[in-house]
């Protein structure tokens, strides 16, 4: 990394918590790898400063802001405009000076459904259109995953939760492919595993030791036909992606959906293609180093 200078452009990752994020480490990487004089570093913004966190952007002229949880929605409701996918999310993890706009507008996206999507292509080859495809959860990560599946032609994308009533909305971004399922009911959950070709957890379960399967569902569920994507990347083998390994699935952990949301960031900030290979091994020498 490049000395810091009065020249050098500051972009920065907010959230609470902030401390364990490897953003710092993928973006650095890029900006080093681009030969850019820039710098990117995290800043701890409690819960309901999101819109503060935007206006300081446009004060210190920062290059370029993520945006982790809790202040993806304030931040989304501060900029000056959203872009598509954002919009029709209600929330955005990404800020930016819109181009070709005096550098005067702050503009903001949403990275995360396009970088699952990314991921899939770049480490199976997965296309998901004309597919089924079964969201574990109901929260932020599962809305981004299962607008992105529809958007890419996927035949049904149904969403499994403990609550029908949380489910409903999120699979209404699917339009008419998408689907509830209650999790509590073991036998249709069964059923929409068993006909589904990607199956992606969205919940948090499996990131702490003693974790078993999301819903507690069944390993047997599982087998040859099916591609399990765990967004979860720490740990990197979860119950779940170890589970469906063992009866034959293909699997992938959220490390690369991690790298390819950054890579569209540093892409809306900069112009330029970002350097996935050197982002990449800067992801896996900070978890090493954790």
């Amino acid at each position: 990394m490049r000395t810091p200078s009065a020249a050098t452009r500051v972009a920065a990752v907010i959230g609470d918590p902030v401390s364990h994020s490897l953003s710092p480490a993928l973006h650095n990487a890029a900006f080093s790898a681009l030969g850019l004089d820039w710098v990117y570093v995290a800043f701890h913004v409690a819960a309901g400063e999101g819109a503060a966190a935007v206006a300081a952007m446009r004060t210190l002229g920062l290059a370029g802001l993520s945006v982790t949880m809790p202040h993806k929605s304030d931040v989304a409701a501060a900029v000056d405009r959203l872009r598509p996918t954002a919009a029709r999310l209600g929330v955005a993890n990404t800020v930016g000076w819109a181009p070709g706009a005096a550098g005067d507008l702050l503009e903001a996206e949403s990275t995360d459904g396009g970088g699952f999507l990314d991921a899939l292509k770049g480490d199976t080859g997965f296309d998901p259109a004309g597919r089924a495809c079964l969201v574990l959860g109901a929260g932020g990560a599962a809305r981004s995953v299962v607008l992105a599946l529809a958007d890419a032609g996927a035949d049904s994308v149904t969403v499994a939760a403990r609550r029908p009533g949380a489910a409903e909305p999120v699979a209404a971004l699917a339009g008419g492919a998408g689907a509830v399922v209650a999790a509590a009911d073991s036998g249709a959950l069964a059923g929409a595993i068993g006909g589904a070709d990607l199956v992606v957890n969205a919940t948090p379960v499996g990131m702490q030791a003693g974790d078993g399967l999301p819903f507690d569902l069944d390993g047997g569920l599982f087998g040859s036909r099916h591609l399990v994507a765990d967004l979860i990347y720490v740990p990197a083998t979860t119950p779940l992606v170890a589970e469906a390994r063992a009866r034959g699935a293909t699997t992938v952990n959220g490390l690369g959906m991690l790298i390819h949301q950054a890579a569209r960031q540093v892409e809306m900030w900069t112009g330029r293609p970002a350097p996935l290979e050197a982002m990449s091994a800067a992801a896996l020498r900070a978890i090493a180093h954790d």
